[in-house]
């Protein structure tokens, strides 16, 4: 038996902003009239330890998500989307953002990155939908690629059981001023690419 409306496994690395989008769907839910739970893990490194939040839209339960229960898996970091993809449903739908963020072990060249099929293949298999997205390219495009996390924000905007425009409210409370009209763009590239 559910017991929420909407699951969400969000996923990246320390600085990629994993947490502001956290916040920005928690706040919509409330927004909403939702219920949300949520709870994060952050990894050794602010900057570059894996990073994941779990967020429960619509459940009056627990915060965390089991193995195979979420909706929607976003992933910032292909790596990382391959790291938890044991979250998703079988009728769960991946959102991976296609830039990696390279470890030292592969700027050094120690080891190598795999290429991005070979991350998105097994996810084709554990889930019913797979989007890749250049949402770092995208969040550039509208002005500033620190506007990624909006960028996959916007994908995921259509899973959500929140109206667009709490979303955008959420978004305007949360993000600066100043960077409210890139946000805003991104959010809407980030739209377009999964209709």
């Amino acid at each position: 038996m559910r017991t929420s409306k909407c699951d969400v496994v969000v996923v990246g690395v320390g600085g990629q902003g994993v947490i502001l989008i956290s916040e920005i769907i928690g706040r919509a839910a409330m927004l909403a009239g939702l219920s949300v739970r949520g709870v994060e893990t952050h990894g050794m490194a602010q900057r570059g330890g894996s990073v994941i939040n779990h967020i429960r839209v619509g459940c009056d339960y627990s915060a965390m998500i089991s193995p195979g229960g979420a909706d929607v898996l976003l992933a910032m970091e292909p790596a990382e989307a391959l790291r938890y993809a044991h979250y998703l449903s079988p009728e769960g739908v991946a959102l991976v953002n296609t830039k990696p963020v390279m470890p030292v072990t592969v700027t050094t060249g120690v080891a190598s990155y795999p290429s991005i099929e070979e991350i998105l293949a097994p996810l084709r298999e554990v889930c019913s939908q797979v989007w890749a997205m250049d949402a770092t390219g995208l969040a550039a495009k509208a002005g500033s690629p620190q506007a990624t996390n909006v960028v996959m924000l916007g994908a995921l905007s259509k899973h959500l059981p929140i109206e667009e425009t709490t979303l955008m409210e959420a978004l305007s409370e949360t993000v600066p001023a100043r960077f409210l009209e890139i946000n805003r763009k991104a959010f809407e590239l980030g739209k377009i690419e999964v209709e």
